[in-house]
This record gives C-alpha cells, structure tokens and sequence, in this order.
C-alpha cells in the first residue's frame, strides 16, 4: 500500500491544480470523502487551486457545507483529478474529469469497468472515506486532518458504515474513527444531521412499514412512487432510505427498495446479510459492495423480474445454510 500511496502524494505534490470528483446522486460517503479530501488539500497545499467539481449534490449531508465555485474549462489544463467512491466511469459526477493532465481514482467498490491512470482500490474498505482518512494520517504534512477535513470524513465513514454495524467494519475502521474523534469533531451535531426526521418523513416511514410485501422465501421490498414522493415532500435521499425499514425483518436476508424517477426509470436500492446482491445489481444496470447495492430497472417487468431472481438467490441460499436468521 505504501508504493501506491506515496504514487498519490507525488502526483499532488507535481501539480498545481487539483480537482476532487466523485459519482452522481451522491450519499454521505461520497460527499463526505471527496470534501474531507478537498478540506484537507487545501489546508495542506495552501499556494495551489483546488476545486470540487460535481453536477449535483445531496441535501442529506448539506450541513457539511456547499462545494464552493466550479473551475472554468481552462482551469483543467495541466489539472489533477482525483476521483472517489466511483466504481465505474459513467457514474463520475463530472463529464470534465478526463480533461486534466492525470486521473486518479480512490474507491472501495468491486471494479467493473476500470478507468484513471493511478488507482487504488480497496474493494474490503466499508468506506472510501475510511481510505481517504488513512492516507491523510499517513501523510500529514501534505493532508493535514483539520477539523471541517474530519467532520466530513467521520460522517462519510458514519453513513456507509451504518454506524459501524454493516459488514466490513473491523479494527482498523475504528482505530481510524478514533483518530477522527482526536480532532475535535462535534459528533452530536453530525448524527442529529443525519437521524433526525421532520415530521412528514416520520409519518412517510410509518405509513410504508404496513405496505412491506414479501416474496414466497422472504425476500422483502417496498415502492416509493413519484406521486408519494410529493404528496410527503421527499428528498432523493429520504426515498432511497425507505430501504432500512426492511433491515430488522426476521427470516429476511435480502430487501429491495424501488424509488421512482422522473424519468419513469426505478432506482432500486438493494441491501443483505450473508448472500451478496452485488452480481445481480450488475445484472441490471448497476453494482456496488457484496451486500450493498444499487441498481436501475425500466418497467414493472423488470422490476418484477429482479424480484424473482432475488427471491430465487434466497430459496438456494436458505437451502443450503441454516445461519441465516
């Protein structure tokens, strides 16, 4: 790890501008790793011009604050651009990103379809912002850990973690945690950002859990449609998050969420324990971890079907385990 490391430091030493990417519709480890990287890129290279540059943002971790002014088409020449938490190259948050002198790709995702001209991988990190928070650890005087750096990358680690509960998560995510913490980061305003509910939401997720439906092996799902998305004013992300309503369901090992857009194309959100989903989101339109995945369908069709290969994943896996609770 140290070649590719000291690969990365040499790469943001050489250059004079540097722009931090990462992919669309972005959650908190996206957001939380490419700011925490940005913050701390600027705290240590304070004679460069550094930018973020995405096409879109999240409300969910707007507390972290705004992403400040975009670099012009010129600015990319000679640039650096580092992208994260990105598996795939049409997911980048950024059509200009292949425009700078070099690409480099930090992310924790299976890899599909590899893209940059340095990358560093880590496919058993639960989050590309515990990456990102290692590397500032070990390279302080170039990436110093300020507080705004490790507020956003405590809250990046926090959501792909599910606070330290998914899989993934050993020693060595909170030892970095720790160190985190050691920076004087206020934790009870992240989490009461990030778990704190308005009142419509509450009655949203209320009304929801009575329409869980279950497949015949206990697979379970739920719709978000566009038209119940205004009726309780959500945000992307108060959908998508329909999908932990499923995760306490006893017998049930993997739980599909499907959030309308407006497009009329389904985002699906899929989560597990023991069997992984990430090749059958690959099947349709997606990928993501072992047990965390997303995925896109065009038809109630195509939604029906993934539901029947899930269910079929889960009737093989319960037939020849007897772990699953």
């Amino acid at each position: 790890m140290t070649d590719i490391w000291q690969s990365i430091i040499d790469e943001i030493k050489s250059h004079d501008r540097i722009v931090v990417s990462r992919h669309s519709r972005p959650d908190g480890d996206a957001v939380g790793s490419s700011m925490g990287l940005y913050h701390a890129l600027k705290a240590g290279n304070p004679t460069k011009q550094i930018w973020l540059d995405n096409e879109d943002y999240s409300d969910y971790v707007a507390f972290l604050g705004d992403e400040g002014p975009h670099p012009a088409d010129e600015d990319y020449q000679g640039a650096l651009v580092i992208v994260v938490d990105t598996g795939t190259a049409n997911r980048i948050s950024n059509k200009r990103y292949d425009r700078g002198d070099k690409v480099i790709k930090i992310d924790h995702h299976i890899i599909d379809n590899p893209y940059g001209d340095i990358v560093w991988v880590e496919e058993e990190s639960p989050s590309c912002a515990e990456m990102v928070a290692r590397l500032c650890l070990s390279f302080p005087d170039v990436l110093p850990l300020t507080v705004e750096a490790a507020t956003c990358l405590y809250t990046g680690i926090t959501t792909d973690t599910g606070r330290f509960r998914f899989r993934g998560v050993g020693a060595s995510t909170l030892q970095t945690a720790a160190k985190l913490l050691e920076r004087g980061i206020d934790t009870e305003r992240i989490y009461a950002n990030l778990y704190l509910d308005d009142y419509d939401v509450l009655l949203f997720r209320a009304n929801q859990t009575r329409r869980i439906k279950q497949t015949e092996h206990g697979v379970a799902y739920l719709t978000i449609s566009n038209a119940l998305q205004r009726k309780y004013g959500l945000s992307r992300e108060d959908a998508s998050n329909t999908v932990s309503l499923m995760e306490k369901i006893k017998g049930c090992i993997v739980w599909l969420a499907f959030i309308e857009n407006e497009d009329k194309s389904i985002r699906v959100r899929l989560r597990s324990r023991f069997v992984e989903v990430q090749p059958l989101a690959t099947r349709y339109h997606g990928g993501g971890h072992a047990c965390a995945a997303g995925a896109t369908v065009y038809s109630k069709e195509e939604m029906q079907q993934l539901i029947d290969e899930a269910d079929a994943l889960v009737a093989d896996y319960k037939a020849h385990h007897d772990d699953w609770l």
